[in-house]
């Protein structure tokens, strides 16, 4: 549990829309729970949100832990990388991390349907990108992501030029295994971004636990694969994280309510 008294960051809250403010708590949540999931890497890796109404997004400072992150300690950066509003961060002078304002301002630059964009470089995430195989349709919670995206590793993601590959690659996904990486997931909100990256986390997990058992694996026929995303799909279905975040909220609440400062 993060002890704010040894490292407060001043309220932004009177500083923001109300509008605003809600997205940086509903997202400094997320970075709680990503923690609490077991899918953080230090410093490392990024979630982002859009700014309502605004041209910009919010993300982690580059230096802080995601046990850390509160509603007032994100940046706020428009597409061109510009940092609109910066926390005063005591003893430290945090910038935003390069890799994660490539990727991420690709996509709220190029899909406004989208308001969240979640990457991870988990074990499980980083061995199945690693496989030729890809993520596999052997389990019900991985046939949601039956026709997840790829895109090929050329490197860190420090180059403009790669955003436009980002971005084709993901196409109308929403999910995306970046191949020699990790994982990412995009939703048209918070709670449904990070749905799609515990499933996904759960789906590699699952993959490299039957893979290590060297033992053959029961095949689901095709038909039965599509039939099973198809349930998976935003038309036949309540959308994603709808009624799981309100009770993973009250959880974070009671384990530490510091991330809504």
């Amino acid at each position: 549990m993060l002890d704010s008294t040894e490292y407060r960051i001043p309220s932004l809250r009177h500083k923001v829309s109300p509008e605003e403010w809600q997205a940086r708590i509903d997202l400094a949540a997320c970075y709680r729970l990503v923690d609490l999931y077991q899918m953080s890497d230090l410093i490392a890796n990024h979630v982002s949100v859009r700014v309502p109404g605004e041209d910009a997004f919010l993300i982690n400072a580059y230096g802080l832990l995601y046990e850390e992150i509160t509603a007032s300690s994100l940046m706020k950066v428009d597409y061109d990388g510009n940092i609109l509003l910066k926390p005063e961060f005591p003893g430290q002078d945090y910038g935003v991390n390069r890799a994660g304002f490539v990727i991420h301002s690709a996509i709220h630059k190029a899909r406004h349907d989208l308001a969240c964009v979640a990457h991870t470089h988990t074990w499980a995430g980083m061995a199945v990108s690693t496989l030729e195989c890809g993520l596999l349709p052997n389990t019900q919670t991985s046939m949601r992501f039956a026709k997840v995206s790829y895109h090929d590793f050329n490197g860190v993601v420090l180059d403009l030029s790669e955003q436009e590959r980002l971005v084709r690659d993901l196409g109308d996904n929403n999910a995306m295994i970046l191949r020699n990486h990790g994982l990412l997931t995009v939703g048209t909100t918070i709670p449904e971004a990070f749905n799609a990256l515990h499933r996904l986390e759960l789906s590699c997990r699952t993959q490299i636990a039957a893979m290590s058992c060297n033992s053959p694996m029961i095949q689901v026929p095709p038909d039965i694969v599509e039939k099973t995303y198809m349930n998976y799909q935003p038309h036949v279905r309540r959308p994603f994280g709808l009624l799981d975040w309100p009770a993973l909220l009250r959880k974070l609440d009671r384990i530490d309510p510091s991330y809504r400062d």
